[in-house]
Order: C-alpha cells, then sequence, then structure tokens
C-alpha cells in the first residue's frame, strides 16, 4: 500500500511539472504537486517504526505556520527572494540529514551519495542565502570581483571534495570522519558564497535555477541514503527540471553558462555608461501626451520589467489596455525570458491581474512584430531592451537577446528617475530621438495616462 501511495505521489509530481509550464494551467499544476506532498508526508507517518513522532508533529506545525503566514504576506516584488530562501532551506535540510546519516551508512553507493549530498547541499543553501541577499538588496546586486577569484573558487571546492573523500575513505566512522565531515561542511559554505558572489545583473535568475537543481540532485541523494524510493523520483525531477531550465535560459540569453557565472572576472568594464558621468539630454513627456500616442495607434506592445513589480501596477497597465482594446487598438506583452528576477516573474504577476494568457508573447515572438508596432511601452524595464547587449562587446549582458524595441515606430519609458538598470549599465536607447521617457512611481504613472485616454 505504502509502494502504491508513492506511486501516486510520484505521478502528482510529474503531472505538477507538466502543469507548471502553461501560465493556463499554472495553478492546477501547483495544487497537484501539493497534494502529491500531503499525501507523501501522510504515508511516512503511518511507515511502522517511526520514533519521535510528538517533536516531529511540533516541527511540522511550527513549519505549517509559519509558510502560510509567510506565503500570504509575501509581495509579489518579493517572490524571487522567497522562492531563493526556500530553496536553500531545502538544500541545507538535505545536507543536514546525510551529515546525521554517514555514521548509520553501510559505505559504498550510500555514503557516497551522503557525501555529495552533504557537499552539494551546503553549496546551494549558502549560495542560495547569498541570492537572496543580493535580490534583496541586502548586498550589491552587482558583480562583487577580487584579484584571483576563479582560483581562489576552484581552490576552496579542490579542498571540500578532498575533505569529502577524507570521510568516504574513513568510512564515516570515528574522529577522523567526523572531523572530516564537518569541516567539508563548513568549507562548502564558504564555496557557496564564491559561487555566487561573481553573478549579477539579470544573470540572476539563472543561478536560481541552478541552485535548484543543486538542491534536487541532493535530494535525490539523500533519498537513496534513506532507501525512499519517492524522494529519490522527486529529487531526480527538481533536478532535471532545474537543469534544463538553466540550460535554456542561457540559451535565451546567448551566453554559456560558465560565462554566466564567471564572466564578471574577464569582462573589460560597464560599456555603454556614460562617458565622465555628464548629464544628456533625454526627451521628458507627460500622461497626456502619451496618452494621445497610445490612444491613437495601431498597435501598442507592453514590455514589463522589474520595476512593474516594484509598484504593482500590473492592475492598472491592464487597465490601460482595456481601455486602448476598446478604442480598436491592438495590444500584447513582450515577455523576456529573464525579466524580473526569476524564471516566469512577468508571466505570474500579469496573471494575477488577469491579463488574458493569449496577449503574453516570448520574445522570440514578439521581436519580429516590432518594426510593425506603432508604440511600444517599457514599464519598468531596462537591461532587457537594452541595444548594448548586442553592440557593447565590454558590457555584462553583451550577448544576451534582447526585445528589440528600437524597431517600432515609437518607444515610451516609464521611469523613476535615469538610474541604470539591474545591470548597471545607462541605456542608450534612452537618448534615441523616438523615445520618450515619463518620469514617476510606475503605476502612479499608468493611472494619470489612463485617465487621460479617458478624457480623449
Amino acid at each position: 500500500m505504502r509502494d502504491f501511495a508513492y506511486l501516486v505521489s510520484a505521478v502528482c509530481f510529474i503531472l505538477a511539472l507538466k502543469g507548471l509550464s502553461s501560465p493556463r494551467t499554472a495553478r492546477n499544476g501547483n495544487l497537484v504537486g501539493a497534494g502529491g506532498a500531503v499525501l507523501a508526508v501522510i504515508v511516512v507517518f503511518t511507515t511502522d517504526g517511526l520514533n519521535h513522532i510528538l517533536p516531529i508533529l511540533v516541527a511540522v506545525a511550527a513549519g505549517t505556520a509559519v509558510g502560510a503566514v509567510v506565503a500570504r504576506r509575501v509581495q509579489m516584488t518579493a517572490m524571487p527572494q522567497l522562492v531563493a530562501i526556500f530553496n536553500g532551506v531545502g538544500g541545507g535540510a538535505a545536507a543536514l540529514v546525510a551529515l546525521l546519516e554517514l555514521a548509520d551508512t553501510d559505505g559504498g553507493l550510500s555514503l557516497a551519495a551522503a557525501v555529495f549530498s552533504m557537499i552539494v547541499g551546503t553549496v546551494s543553501f549558502s549560495g542560495s542565502m547569498l541570492t537572496f541577499a543580493k535580490l534583496q538588496e541586502l548586498m550589491t546586486g552587482r558583480p562583487v570581483i577580487f584579484p584571483g577569484g576563479p582560483f581562489v573558487f576552484g581552490g576552496t571546492l579542490a579542498v571540500a571534495i578532498g575533505l569529502g573523500i577524507v570521510v568516504y575513505v574513513g568510512g564515516g566512522h570515528g574522529m577522523a570522519a567526523s572531523a572530516a565531515a564537518v569541516a567539508a561542511v563548513l568549507v562548502s559554505l564558504v564555496v557557496g558564497v564564491l559561487f555566487v558572489l561573481p553573478v549579477g545583473g539579470a544573470d540572476v535568475p539563472i543561478v536560481i535555477s541552478l541552485l535548484n537543481a543543486f538542491t534536487g540532485l541532493t535530494v535525490a541523494a539523500s533519498g537513496y541514503v534513506l532507501s525512499n524510493t519517492l524522494l529519490i523520483v522527486a529529487g531526480t525531477l527538481v533536478g532535471a527540471s532545474g537543469t534544463l531550465l538553466t540550460r535554456l535560459m542561457a540559451a535565451a540569453m546567448g551566453r554559456s553558462i560558465s560565462s554566466i557565472l564567471f564572466g564578471a572576472f574577464t569582462a573589460r568594464g560597464p560599456a555603454g555608461a556614460a562617458a565622465g558621468g555628464e548629464a544628456r539630454p533625454v526627451r521628458s513627456v507627460g500622461p497626456e501626451d502619451v496618452a494621445i500616442l497610445l490612444g491613437y495607434a495601431r498597435k501598442v506592445v507592453v514590455v514589463p520589467g522589474y520595476g512593474l513589480a516594484v509598484a504593482q501596477a500590473q492592475h492598472t497597465v491592464r487597465e490601460l489596455a482595456d481601455l486602448l482594446a476598446a478604442r480598436g487598438v491592438t495590444v500584447s506583452y513582450g515577455i523576456h525570458p529573464v525579466a524580473g528576477r526569476m524564471p516566469g516573474h512577468m508571466n505570474v504577476l500579469l496573471a494575477e491581474a488577469n491579463v488574458p494568457y493569449d496577449q503574453l508573447v516570448e520574445m522570440d515572438d514578439i521581436n519580429p512584430e516590432l518594426p510593425y508596432t506603432d508604440v511600444v511601452l517599457v514599464v519598468g524595464a531596462n537591461d532587457v531592451v537594452n541595444p548594448a547587449a548586442k553592440t557593447s562587446p565590454g558590457s555584462p549582458i553583451y550577448g544576451m537577446p534582447i526585445i528589440e524595441v528600437g524597431e517600432a515606430g515609437a518607444v515610451v519609458f516609464l521611469k523613476r528617475s535615469m538610474r541604470p538598470g539591474f545591470a548597471g549599465i545607462e541605456n542608450e536607447l534612452m537618448y534615441d530621438p523616438k523615445t520618450m521617457l515619463l518620469f514617476g512611481d510606475a503605476k502612479e504613472s499608468l493611472a494619470k495616462v489612463v485617465a487621460a485616454v479617458k478624457a480623449l
């Protein structure tokens, strides 16, 4: 009966991943996956020989209470940070389980899996926590580099692996193996930090996905150590999907994973920044000007970015799109693969505002339409439309495919200020004669544009 229940849970996890592949089915996919997880937990509590049930129940109740409160209170802008924390906690938990099970393994593959889970899970934990700090702006979001960084990272990783070998050779028993295991965990914490430090800008979503794959692999390894088939299946699914997503996102950016992780050490500097920091003229407009431009257009494309999430302007931009559609204007949304600060961030944000799924158009499909677009409205985005990705070899984002908004008849940026985007470089498109800037909070600016469109 237990094996059958585990099979049902595994099928639920597979169906959940399938559902999460599309915004239209993502909600149901999430519910199916949650149902599978609940079933798996129930099976564990009905298994013979389970000890310390009361402390386990107390821990589960505390975790459920904290998780429910955090999930309800978290803002959409903080969702990437929440994902980073949850991912890190998963990796850390797998590492702790492996550390505690070292002495009970029978050697061979079981011990090797425990050592792997202990090291990689710890790397995932510390790396995810640093990613959280970057996203939460507790530290700079730009790459942090220092001379010899790749060699320091490589040396530290080699030490962690060497300590893992000592644990394995020692059979996981005895003072020497135990001391080596603790040392391996401590060194792996440093490895995780060094792994994430040189990453910044638009590369952060890819690192989140990669660390998620790490966590999945550690869970699978822990399942082997505990002889739990469901953990092996679930961890493998997470590891495989995270790996595939990482590769797909890297391909979407036109870069290799190694250049994403360590490219900051070879970058020649922030090309695209204004020389000497001197002020340059831009074409600033008011809400009425933007309303006239949009209201009498035939085709409008909205390109959302993280600034849209910060301002919580998704409902207002949908209201504007509805008004324009009522006037006969064709409106669609251009979605960049790494817009926002986690994969699918913009899709989730706009789905929350009940934007029709068929209006969400991926980058590869929207770019051919831009030469025939009258106006592109860029709301809180910068790096994903920055032509420096194509024209400035020294730029941190060079080689990343962008939404080529400069091909449209006119471009309107909604920005708080002229401050550069997450990658820390200026966008030369801001100074193009066809570009107009509407300064202010995105939600307030859009509300004024909505009022002006109604008055046309």
